[in-house]
């Protein structure tokens, strides 16, 4: 292709461009009330929030200016601190346990087993359960005097002790358990659709070569995956940074406050101590941790498209 029509051909896509903003005008105009909701509740909203948490706000917001004050206060409260620490314990564990056992699940199931549409009903019911209810099942299992303890223990195997809610030290791991058996089978879901879109000739050229299956997944299919992948740690990690109910249902951030998270911190500044300043600040905290995670991420899965 010459110069001339290269050039002539850039020329058309760009005068196209300008047309593509009057296509279905008609569905732009439906979408300016959700876009208009939008920018006021959610844009609008965190900027209030961000604006009053350098405030001295308690039961009521006021625009008395404290500086940084409250994000002193914050930092310098071992509750916070506690929070932040039991976040990023569960964070790390669940993004790695969830992901590995939904993506496990999946290629179990993407086998063909027999019975499989019964074990992908089995799997993905606990999603359907509200975070309250698991939490309250996971407090009925987990309690030594009549769950797992009490049962295994009746078996004749008295030395048997599993009691993690009740200790700070391993109380963290038990709400992990009630969270990783909820929140898999929507991964295993979401990763069976994507292995269900790998070409099947992809693993009749991998048996050929003679590749084994774990290599296969590993350097093929894995790769080839990328997208559901990061569809679902989105997914997890929306999850784990708004973590409350869960905590609040299973140990109410006990025993004392060795299970405190951050959205439990905020919850209970903002209504209970009537302390607006503070739950705003831990509130921004919460928000910038979130965007210090989410803009390299998008510069990295946009930016980098785009430079190339």
């Amino acid at each position: 292709m010459s110069v001339v029509e290269q050039t002539g051909g850039q020329r058309a896509a760009k005068a196209r461009k300008p047309m593509r903003l009057f296509r279905n005008p008609m569905a732009k105009i439906a979408s300016i009330p959700m876009i208009l909701t939008a920018m006021v509740v959610f844009v609008g909203g965190t900027l209030w929030t961000v604006v009053h948490s350098f405030t001295d706000s308690r039961l009521l917001p006021r625009l008395n200016w404290v500086g940084l004050d409250q994000y002193e206060r914050l930092w310098d409260t071992p509750r916070w601190l506690i929070s932040i620490s039991n976040l990023a314990l569960y964070g790390v564990c669940s993004l790695v346990l969830t992901l590995t056992i939904g993506f496990v699940l999946a290629a179990l199931l993407d086998r063909k087993i027999r019975f499989e549409s019964a074990f992908r009903t089995i799997f993905l019911y606990p999603f359907a359960l509200s975070f309250v209810v698991t939490g309250i099942a996971w407090q009925w299992i987990l309690n030594p005097d009549f769950g797992l303890q009490s049962l295994v223990q009746g078996w004749g195997w008295e030395s048997f002790a599993f009691d993690p809610l009740n200790d700070p030290d391993t109380v963290m791991f038990g709400l992990l358990i009630a969270g990783i058996w909820q929140g898999s089978g929507l991964i295993m879901c979401i990763m069976l659709a994507g292995l269900r879109g790998i070409d099947e000739d992809i693993w009749k050229a991998a048996r050929v070569d003679g590749i084994g299956t774990v290599k296969t997944y590993i350097r093929i299919i894995i790769p080839m995956m990328r997208p559901v992948f990061i569809t679902a740690l989105v997914l997890i990690a929306s999850g784990i940074i708004k973590l409350y109910d869960l905590v609040v249902a299973q140990t109410n951030g006990g025993p004392g406050i060795s299970s405190e998270v951050p959205a439990k911190y905020v919850i209970e500044y903002m209504f209970r101590a009537q302390n607006l300043g503070q739950g705003f600040a831990a509130s921004t905290m919460m928000l910038v941790s979130v965007i210090i995670i989410l803009i390299p991420w998008a510069y990295l899965e946009f930016g980098g498209k785009k430079n190339g």
